[in-house]
């Protein structure tokens, strides 16, 4: 064979392939009926080492390597879970034609809920003063759209959601309602007016970007704001999904929080702001890239990418967020002195805590 001939032999494989996988998504999705038929869950891990270890064991067999075997089939089992996952959503939905408002869901997140209340059967309505969405009934100002919902969303800027919250509990707005900030603190007397009014209100914080597809493994908080009953119904919405339910109060929220999204946050805008200032090009950087650099240079690129309007106010409408920043601060002066005085044993003891700590995760 010629090298044409060859490449055309590859363009039939590879529609082989895609056709295999076509017919594999099929058995998924008759898997996904039958898990939900007969009330299993959508995942199963025991079943997924199996498919993987068999990857790996077929491809050696074949002479492929087992790894790339491995990364295909993570993948697959990735895209299956997903189709099973949205398809549980949809059969098992809460909405059944009932209204829905997403105030905010012409943005990132406020459009991830529009989406996924649409999924469960809901007939949305979206409320957004900047961002119509396509197929969805949108109205500027949410206070037209009235206030006989079976589940309202507020989405926007946590200083907006705090005024929409205000002006709920002025106007007796009904159903479920709860928010989506990223931070407490500044909503906690808007939802608590919302509770003593008697509105079914809570709070929620999805700790997963508007582009997440698959909710396995994503964790989703859910706090009370006053009303038990409103905490359980939020949580009843992610019932058919892979999400991992966590609960906390209101008032230990920003805390942790501040750790969690602010720490890591300031550790990557440190790091691209290291980088931007430094003279030294990406593509230059990348090329003699080791496989820590790259791995942060990916996180950081996810986190320049995001609003900065957003994740300046996560830094600086928490009333904890000063304590991980000065820590930050902190350990890089010690990491500093340490390089600087030549005092290896003080560098390793901060590589043996950290490390001690991590462990601790299991």
């Amino acid at each position: 064979m010629d090298l044409q001939e060859l490449r055309n032999r590859l363009n039939e494989l590879d529609r082989r392939l895609l056709e295999l996988i076509a017919e594999r998504q099929s058995v998924v999705e008759r898997v996904g009926e039958l898990k939900r038929s007969s009330s299993q869950a959508t995942r199963d891990y025991a079943r997924e080492k199996q498919v993987l270890d068999g990857a790996r064991k077929n491809a050696r067999e074949l002479g492929v390597a087992p790894e790339i075997a491995a990364d295909v089939m993570r993948l697959l089992i990735k895209t299956s879970l997903t189709r099973q996952e949205r398809a549980r959503v949809s059969a098992e939905g809460q909405g059944s034609g009932q209204a829905a408002l997403v105030i905010g869901g012409g943005g990132k997140m406020g459009r991830w809920f529009t989406d996924f209340l649409d999924s469960q059967g809901y007939v949305v309505t979206v409320a957004d003063p900047f961002n119509a969405v396509k197929d969805y009934h949108c109205v500027a100002d949410w206070t037209a759209a009235g206030d006989k919902f079976a589940v309202t969303v507020v989405a926007a800027p946590l200083k907006q959601s705090a005024q929409i919250l205000e002006e709920m509990a002025a106007r007796g707005h009904s159903g479920l309602i709860f928010d989506v900030g990223s931070l407490k603190t500044p909503l906690i007397p808007a939802l608590r007016k919302l509770a003593a009014a008697g509105a079914e209100v809570a709070s929620v914080h999805p700790m997963f970007g508007p582009d997440t597809d698959l909710l396995s493994d994503k964790h989703v908080i859910f706090l009370d704001a006053g009303s038990t009953e409103a905490k359980r119904a939020a949580q009843k919405l992610f019932a058919s999904t892979m999400a991992r339910q966590s609960e906390m109060q209101l008032e230990e929220h920003d805390r942790l929080i501040a750790y969690v999204l602010g720490l890591s946050h300031a550790l990557n805008i440190a790091f691209f702001s290291v980088l931007a200032s430094s003279g030294e090009s990406v593509p230059r950087l990348s090329d003699i890239s080791s496989t820590t650099f790259d791995a942060q240079l990916e996180v950081a690129s996810r986190v320049a990418a995001e609003n900065p309007n957003l994740y300046f106010e996560i830094q600086s409408l928490n009333e904890f967020g000063l304590e991980p920043l000065e820590a930050l601060s902190r350990a890089v002066e010690n990491i500093a002195t340490a390089v600087r005085d030549k005092d290896e044993e003080a560098f390793v003891q901060l590589m043996q805590d950290g490390r001690r700590y991590l462990a601790s995760r299991g």
